[in-house]
């Protein structure tokens, strides 16, 4: 059996748990997103649409359900963790070179190759020319831009400069630190298995209140506007505060890393539920505040929360030890996940045309992505000028792994 972390020995080595569990939940990014042209109903919410797999559409369901919250999470923890080394100008400069910076350079290129993808798309459905009329595109407004799966670093770019403001007040205010204290000492209580569910409150309530929230799709990804919508900012934004005090108080990661199992039953068995309610298979169905709706609301963020944690002590518990081929696959995260969608959906337009069965098309998907990307890495991004900006320049071994996508 793994060794657990200590809290001593938490805060001077690297958790090598989370180096694993950054890299697991990159490859679950990677398989939800090629997942998408396989989903029943494709054809009305994606660019092409292929074969459908009921298989394809419960991954993708339960790994829609955490894996954001995941990453928040351990954003939350790391940003902790990097201003009590750095010091919080430090922190702020060095976020805005390895987030915002990233943000504006690679925003232009994954939106050129999105748009190829679309266009490629929609030549194959006319019959390899393009239609002589097209739905309008995106206003490129503050209420209409289309931020793509980049919007997680534009919202956590916000999560961070709310950080760095809350904590501002709080050494003016709080110097004792009583609220933190208290906050930690209230997670001691809502982390136990059972009572975790109840994090998934606030969510539960903002889904249900939501204008035209979609329950299949659970929380509503903030992907097209500057203006996150108020679901996602709490549900994320509590994972990234929760994450935060996580760091402060790490006699918590031995319990999640005792407790995953019973995490991971409870969300499993909120998961079992809500797709016995909404289903295997995608529902646009619109949902405005039907008491009908209720139920499924709190169980889906319990899930999500639930699943959240178990994934985290799972990883605590049986990947502390250090793994060469998972530290690197951790560093190239960042990488791949910057490049990762444009390239998914043009080989998905590709594969739509071979009508093969989907488990020959997408394992072989994921596997061209995948590894196209980290030969690049390889070739072109580590150990150069692109790589120390996304992950830093390591002169000696940082005590822990950093909070990057």
């Amino acid at each position: 059996m793994n060794p657990i972390p200590s809290p001593a020995g938490a805060a001077g080595v690297r958790l090598h748990g989370l180096d694993a569990l950054r890299a697991t939940a990159l490859l679950a990014g990677l398989a939800l997103h090629g997942a998408m042209s396989y989903l029943p109903g494709a054809e009305r919410f994606w660019i092409v649409a292929d074969t459908p797999s009921d298989t394809l559409s419960l991954l993708f369901y339960a790994v829609h359900c955490c894996r954001m919250s995941i990453f928040f999470l351990l954003g939350g923890f790391f940003a902790a963790a990097q201003i009590d080394r750095l010091g919080a100008a430090a922190f702020a400069r060095d976020r805005v070179r390895r987030i915002v910076l990233p943000l504006l350079l690679f925003w232009p290129i994954v939106m050129t190759g999105i748009i190829a993808a679309v266009v490629a798309a929609v030549m194959q459905k006319n019959g390899g020319s393009l239609p002589t009329e097209s739905p309008p595109g995106p206003r490129f407004t503050p209420d209409d831009f289309p931020l793509t799966h980049l919007w997680f670093l534009y919202v956590l770019a916000l999560f961070y400069t709310a950080a760095l403001a809350i904590r501002a007040a709080a050494v003016r205010i709080d110097r004792d630190d009583r609220v933190g204290t208290a906050v930690r000492s209230l997670l001691q209580i809502l982390l136990r298995p059972g009572v975790a569910a109840l994090l998934g409150l606030p969510l539960a309530v903002l889904l249900w209140r939501h204008t035209n929230w979609m329950p299949w799709f659970g929380v509503p990804t903030p992907d097209q506007s500057l203006y996150p919508n108020l679901a996602a900012s709490v549900g994320f934004g509590l994972a990234f505060a929760v994450g935060w005090q996580l760091r402060r108080s790490e006699s918590l990661l031995p319990r999640l890393a005792r407790d995953w199992p019973w995490h991971l039953l409870s969300g499993a068995v909120a998961l079992a539920y809500c797709v016995s309610r909404a289903g295997l298979r995608p529902q646009l169905t619109l949902v405005t505040q039907d008491p009908a709706w209720i139920g499924y609301a709190f169980a889906y963020a319990a899930a999500g929360w639930c699943l959240t944690l178990a994934a985290t002590g799972a990883a605590l518990r049986h990947a502390a030890r250090p793994s060469t081929h998972l530290r690197y696959l951790s560093d190239a995260s960042y990488w791949v996940y910057l490049l990762h969608l444009p390239v998914l959906m043009g080989l998905q337009v590709a594969a739509a045309l071979v009508q093969a069965p989907w488990w020959i098309e997408f394992p072989l998907q994921l596997a061209v992505c995948l590894g196209l990307l980290l030969a690049l890495y390889q070739l072109g991004v580590r150990g150069r000028w692109l790589g120390a900006l996304l992950n830093g320049r390591r002169r000696t071994p940082l005590p822990i792994a950093e909070a990057v996508p």
